[in-house]
């Protein structure tokens, strides 16, 4: 969605658009061009961050850039103005200074504060809310109030006015995905929420005040608060003990997630440890399958396969459990999320209908969702809808682990390390390319006799891959 306004005949400003889903800002992580330089339509001209992913920003014009107006770095809410750019070069008029916006703040005594639109980073459109902006310099503000916020303009310090909850909304509730499944999970409806974040915004915090009134015993807020919101501090110095680092963007919505996960989700993990010598030889025939030129072949290949098959036979595994409905949602379809590290954090984008795939499309697909991960430019739709997850810690040298579950999600496989390990085949005691396996499901929906049946299916097929095809 192009979203900009026009400031003269020769000045165009582009404004932060609305790049993910139910998300208010983004971060500038880097600007591509400066002042002076020429971009053409469709031209990246930044990179954002946005709780979902790192998505890069097309200019939707021609011209000359005039003003960047935000440095790399900055947290900009959604419908502000990120750049300026003169779109008649060498016309000889100067840019009109922008005249003064006179916005008034309402009267304390107000029943109701004046209805806006507020932007949001979601689909298309503008969401009716309760909005409030910062004054500028140079405006009047009438009102009660006047003196108070005159002085803050003025550069005098004021004396603070006495803190006031934000109002509930009207219309939708403003809330980020994280928080709304986190008030899914616990049966709280929005609606009867009240906010406290800046504009409107419902916090985690609110959700559980809503479900029980905070109490100094109850430690959960506490450890989701130290999980996704620490204080931005300025580099270690030389010889420093400790660098605090600021946990926002991809980072701080995996906290959020992981925490809600662990404590909404009832978790269920089981292991087994496998004879996966016959997968690897059939990796290394694989590789030299011209069928499979061109597409990256590797033991993970083999592992999504057989977890596909694994749910094909146990169809029941792939489900979500619906908090509000208390129901059951069965899928007839499995995206299949490949947990991926990236300097950003560990993020987990998915490859659609995984399930409808031949291994060469399966493959090539693999190859694809991983190679952009590493780049940062998974967006967040890939990233969306995910059924089931594979997590891979074996690539790190881990025999396994417990993985947590993603959010929505029913199950996640571990992967440990192939190891050539000494293992009893054939009554002998033999060298054999061994490793461990860990699914964790929810047991809300998957009970110990599905989740092992699971696992032993992934395993059977891991030590005899022609079940690859008499299971498929």
């Amino acid at each position: 969605m192009t979203t900009m306004t026009e400031t003269s005949a020769r000045f165009r400003e582009f404004k932060m658009p609305d790049v993910g889903e139910g998300l208010t800002e983004a971060e500038i992580l880097k600007w591509f061009v400066q002042p002076g330089d020429t971009v053409t339509d469709g031209q990246v001209v930044c990179e954002v961050e946005t709780a979902k992913a790192a998505v890069e920003l097309p200019i939707p014009f021609d011209g000359v850039v005039h003003e960047l107006r935000f440095p790399e770095g900055t947290t900009v809410d959604v419908g502000e103005v990120i750049i300026a750019v003169d779109v008649a070069p060498g016309s000889g008029d100067a840019p009109a200074e922008p005249e003064p916006v006179q916005e008034a703040v309402p009267e304390p005594e107000a029943e109701e504060a004046p209805k806006g639109r507020q932007p949001v980073l979601v689909g298309y459109g503008v969401a009716e809310s309760s909005t409030k902006r910062r004054a500028r310099k140079g405006v009047e503000v009438p009102g009660p109030a006047a003196a108070a916020v005159q002085a803050e303009l003025n550069g005098r310090a004021p004396v603070a006015p006495a803190p006031v909850p934000s109002p509930v909304p009207e219309g939708r509730p403003l809330a980020k995905p994280p928080v709304r499944k986190l008030a899914k999970d616990l049966g709280i409806d929005l609606a009867t929420v009240t906010p406290t974040g800046e504009g409107g915004i419902i916090t985690r915090d609110d959700v559980h005040a809503a479900a029980t009134p905070a109490t100094p015993e109850q430690p959960a807020p506490a450890v989701e608060e130290s999980a996704a919101a620490v204080s931005p501090a300025p580099a270690a110095a030389q010889g420093a003990r400790e660098t605090r680092i600021p946990v926002k963007g991809v980072r701080k919505a995996i906290a959020q997630a992981m925490v809600g996960s662990a404590f909404t989700a009832p978790h269920v993990t089981e292991f087994v440890t496998v004879d996966v010598t016959r997968t690897m030889k059939l990796v290394a025939e694989l590789k030299e399958d011209k069928d499979m030129a061109g597409v990256r072949v590797n033991p993970l290949l083999i592992i999504a396969k057989a977890l596909l098959v694994a749910i094909k036979r146990n169809p029941a595994v792939n489900a979500a459990w619906d908090e509000a409905a208390q129901e059951i949602v069965q899928k007839h379809y499995v995206n299949l999320g490949i947990a991926a590290a990236t300097p950003r954090g560990l993020i987990v984008p998915n490859i659609k209908d995984a399930h409808e795939k031949t291994l060469p499309e399966l493959a090539g697909a693999l190859g694809e969702l991983v190679s952009t991960a590493r780049e940062g430019r998974t967006s967040p739709a890939a990233m969306a809808g995910g059924t089931v997850t594979i997590t891979n810690v074996g690539v790190f040298g881990v025999d396994t682990g417990t993985p947590i579950l993603n959010p929505g999600e029913s199950a996640i496989l571990a992967v440990g390390a192939i190891k050539l390990q000494p293992w009893v085949h054939k009554g002998k005691v033999k060298p054999r390319q061994v490793t461990t396996l860990a699914l964790s499901f929810d047991h809300r929906l998957v009970d110990g006799e599905l989740g092992s049946k699971v696992l032993a299916d992934v395993a059977a097929i891991l030590e005899q891959p022609k079940r690859l095809i008499t299971w498929a």
